[in-house]
């Protein structure tokens, strides 16, 4: 996952700024390198590839027992839990609900945590994107959802992951943003000028 340099992130932040011209809608964006570390996952492949030791022996002509057979399981654990923490490795391991599962849960922290719920007219809406877990998420106070169906934003996510899955976050987040746009100007157009929130991307 390469980091956005400067110019695609101004590239962004311009195309917001743009959208919110139109709309009174806030606009704003997240991306998470992950939603969460997943330590615990590869801990819990090594503990069990550990007690699976003493089966696996009995198809070999080794045979270990005792203090050996424990110095066996320590060993494969260490070892497993190590390489089970390389980043292409680890995130096979963890199941795939627990991604979507975390990630969902930041994209809703992240919502209140930039006051997207206490815009004026409720028309908060924030673009979630968390890189390795391939997460994209739409959320929308009340005032632009009680307007844009479900469905309308989900079309929106479903191409902004193919964007991301394929390692274009950075024009993904450009294409979203004018799609979420077009929705937002024909829902919700502008009557005001505002800025409520800040137009940048946020990383973290």
């Amino acid at each position: 996952m390469k980091a956005l340099n400067e110019q695609q992130l101004a590239q962004i932040s311009a195309a917001i700024q743009q959208v919110e011209q139109q709309t009174d809608a806030e606009l704003v964006t997240v991306l998470a390198k992950q939603a969460d570390n997943y330590y615990y996952i590869p801990t819990l492949w090594a503990a069990l590839l550990a007690l699976l030791v003493p089966v696996l022996l009995r198809f070999t002509p080794l045979w270990l027992d005792g203090i050996d057979l424990l110095k066996a399981q320590w060993l494969t654990f260490a070892c497993a839990a190590l390489v089970f923490r390389i980043p292409f490795i680890k995130m096979r391991l963890v199941p795939k609900s627990v991604q979507q599962w975390r990630a969902s849960s930041l994209a809703r922290r992240q919502f209140l945590d930039n006051n997207l719920h206490h815009t004026k007219g409720e028309t908060g809406v924030l673009v979630f994107v968390s890189e390795a877990e391939h997460y994209v998420e739409i959320l929308a106070d009340r005032g632009i959802a009680q307007q844009v169906d479900d469905k309308q934003w989900q079309q929106i996510i479903d191409a902004f992951t193919a964007q991301v899955k394929a390692g274009n976050t950075q024009q993904g987040f450009i294409s979203c943003i004018e799609q979420c746009g077009a929705l937002l100007k024909q829902y919700a157009p502008a009557t005001a000028e505002k800025n409520e929130l800040p137009n940048h991307l946020v990383l973290l």
